[in-house]
């Protein structure tokens, strides 16, 4: 079975790169051939009924038609639907329901997941990931050993017995092929546990003895795992337990922060790290390239608009379609899926960077950052700072968090950091002092604002002790899965939270 699959395996590697071509090469015809198809689908929906979708021909109708929506916009229908309503936005059954990690809120994001979803753009993406590593790299021996997947958990819907919800892994975990498990340890039932604290022993214990050769999840999440197998078989680095280890496929988070942590514990300049622009509500991007910016993935059944930010909260914004994009600027990305979202705005801001084949970075979130006091610091801005601060001053940064120092009487604004250091700086004005000079470096409105010390004063930097970050995380029930860090907030409610965490 094996041999068998891993034959099979390789021949749709070869067949698939060449329909990735197609798209490359032809990218404005393939996203023409998705709207029709989501049009033509959508037309047998209550939404289509009631935006007319019978009598729209082309993109530009359905502009004038259909409102671009957010989660509050959309989420009656997706109520109704888990109560089990079926064709409001989607022609197909939803039984399953994508629960987002709520980066800036404490209420969770239900995303409907239909079966054509997983199948034509979750499950395609997943192989598209190995499929870009296998052809860059031939001899590759990956299939040989097992692939570590960190998940998520899932339960029952509590509004109709018939459907469930949970992390979008742990939801793609409940629908894989079953020859998927020939490849992938841990079992199912520690995968899809809940309790992180517990999961991550049964984790450590299940794969400790097995011959890993990737690994897939967030970076927040696997540093702990890896740190936890370390621990346990008093080992230097990552291979000496897993020599065959090679890959390493990552999301949801930037990956700069914990690039130096992966590095130290696998030592090898023959690892590979893959990243990829996987949400609840779609599969988007794929790095194909080692030092590449992301491709924009165009055949999984999505269809892309792009907001200028420039007019974000514009009254009547209009969107770009993909022919229209200019590069280097920041768009608020808008979508319409396979699962039934129609003119989505995910919260998610890129930058394309290249054409032909179009590719992008996640520059921050439409609500994820701060411009309190005009300085329009996005999160992109504050990576590449901490990235040079660290390297500046011999440092490691594990977890961090910003947020505005708002004015009173006796001081002026400015921005306060929490960070939580695997490797301290020996002087962290130091560390101050470098992060301040590389956030004036990458944005002129921050570096303006900081003139003089008139505005903005220097920013406030507070070391905080090992477990800060997990213990908040902790608190709030967002351990494991796909839950991460808010890396900026434009108000203090994350800043005030962890303080008072800490002062108790």
């Amino acid at each position: 079975m094996f041999v068998l699959v891993s034959s099979l395996l390789s021949w749709y590697f070869k067949k698939r790169i060449q329909q990735v071509q197609e798209s490359i090469d032809h990218p404005h015809d393939v996203q023409e051939s998705t709207f029709q198809s989501l049009i033509e689908a959508g037309r047998n929906t209550e939404f289509g009924r009631k935006y007319g979708f019978k009598d729209i021909q082309n993109f530009d109708q359905f502009r004038e038609r259909v409102p671009v929506q957010d989660y509050e916009d959309i989420k009656p229908w997706i109520e109704r639907t888990m109560k089990g309503e079926q064709r409001l936005l989607w022609p197909s059954e939803i039984k399953w329901f994508a629960k987002s990690s709520g980066t800036t809120s404490d209420k969770s994001k239900f995303i409907p997941v239909s079966f054509e979803s997983l199948d034509e753009c979750q499950f395609r993406g997943g192989r598209d990931l190995l499929t870009f590593y296998c052809n860059a790299n031939p001899s590759t021996k990956i299939f040989e050993g097992k692939g570590l997947l960190i998940g998520g958990s899932h339960e029952l819907n509590k509004y109709s017995r018939n459907s469930y919800y949970g992390d979008l892994s742990a939801v793609m975990m409940n629908n894989l092929p079953f020859w998927v498990n020939l490849f992938r340890t841990p079992a199912a039932e520690i995968a899809l546990m809940a309790d992180w604290e517990i999961k991550l022993e049964k984790l450590a214990n299940a794969t400790v003895g097995e011959d890993v050769t990737s690994i897939s999840g967030v970076p927040t999440w696997t540093v702990l795992l890896i740190e936890r197998l370390l621990e346990m078989k008093n080992a230097e680095n990552l291979l000496d337990i897993w020599p065959n280890m090679e890959l390493y496929m990552h999301g949801g988070v930037s990956f700069e922060p914990y690039r130096s942590s992966f590095e130290k514990y696998i030592p090898s300049d023959a690892m590979t790290y893959m990243e990829s622009y996987n949400a609840s509500e779609g599969f988007f991007g794929i790095q194909t390239e080692r030092e590449k910016d992301m491709m924009l993935m165009l055949d999984y059944g999505i269809y892309y608009e792009f907001l200028p930010m420039s007019e974000f909260g514009a009254a009547n914004p209009k969107t770009k379609t993909l022919e229209e994009i200019e590069l280097g600027v920041n768009y608020a990305l808008i979508i319409t899926t396979n699962s039934g979202l129609w003119r989505y705005m995910i919260g998610d801001t890129i930058l394309f960077t290249e054409k032909y084949p179009y590719r992008f970075r996640i520059t921050g979130r439409t609500q994820l950052y701060i411009n309190t006091f005009g300085e329009e610091l996005m999160i992109h801005n504050a990576e590449a700072a901490i990235k040079e601060a660290c390297h500046r001053t011999n440092s490691r940064v594990r977890e961090f968090t910003a947020g505005p120092i708002y004015f009173d009487e006796n001081a002026s604004a400015g921005h306060e950091w929490l960070i939580e250091f695997d490797q301290e700086p020996r002087d962290v004005n130091q560390f101050r002092n470098e992060l301040d000079e590389m956030l004036k470096s990458v944005n002129s409105d921050y570096e303006a604002k900081r003139s003089g010390d008139i505005a903005l004063k220097p920013p406030l930097v507070r070391v905080c002790e090992s477990g800060t970050f997990y213990n908040w995380m902790k608190q709030r029930g967002k351990l494991g899965g796909q839950n991460k860090v808010p890396r900026l907030a434009n108000d203090r409610k994350m800043i005030d939270e962890i303080m008072s965490m800490k002062k108790g």
